[in-house]
């Protein structure tokens, strides 16, 4: 199946920032050394330097600010910003794509400070270099010292981040026992998990207007 083609760009955006509890405690800001390394062969240079870029906006103006699309375009050395198969508009359809922007009723763009770890098939499509770079970075410092209630909150924030990303449970369990999270504890994080993604989502629909539930 064709993959969908990047719709066409208004002028400007609104860029507002797009807070999510559980990714912003467990994941990567989005200028941080695990983003540069391993989200980079993700998202692209492209979308990585525009997310940055979106996220330096947001420091200066906290509670959101207007985004001069061609303008951007042209000071990333993107060209224009129109056309569907314009550099910028697929940088943009890609930070949309993975999740690390969102655009709402064509006038706004969501934009997350941090980006979740990796999920295992994103990993398995990095070079093998980097993938046992990832591996060594997952699994470097132990976290076996933390209180055992610390433990079971960082396990129910990963598996939370893991399903929101759309891992069905047994992946995301899997998943836990390779950040080495003790079975049990995984089993029921991954538990814990799957009912709070499931009351969030039934919110989400509810909120949705009777003509597109």
């Amino acid at each position: 199946m064709a993959r969908p083609q990047p719709s066409p760009l208004p002028a400007t955006l609104f860029v507002e920032p797009w807070p999510d509890p559980v990714i912003d405690a467990v994941g990567h800001e989005v200028r941080s050394a695990y983003v540069e390394r391993f989200w980079l062969g993700v998202l692209g240079p492209s979308a990585t330097w525009l997310l940055r870029r979106l996220v330096a906006g947001l420091d200066e103006a906290p509670d959101g600010y207007d985004l001069d699309l061609s303008g951007t375009a042209s000071e990333l050395g993107l060209g224009h910003h129109a056309g569907r198969n314009a550099p910028f508009v697929r940088s943009f359809d890609r930070c949309c794509r993975f999740g690390a922007t969102q655009l709402v009723a064509d006038t706004t763009l969501r934009v997350r400070r941090h980006l979740p770890p990796l999920t295992r098939m994103q990993v398995l499509r990095l070079p093998e270099s980097l993938q046992a770079a990832h591996q060594a970075w997952t699994e470097g410092p132990s976290a076996s010292n933390l209180p055992v209630d610390q433990l079971r909150e960082r396990a129910r924030g990963l598996a939370l981040s893991l399903l929101d990303l759309g891992e069905d449970v047994d992946a995301t369990e899997r998943q836990l026992h390779r950040w080495r999270v003790h079975p049990a504890m995984a089993h029921e994080a991954v538990a814990w998990a799957r009912q709070r993604h499931a009351a969030t989502v039934a919110v989400r629909q509810d909120d949705l207007p009777p003509e597109a539930a």
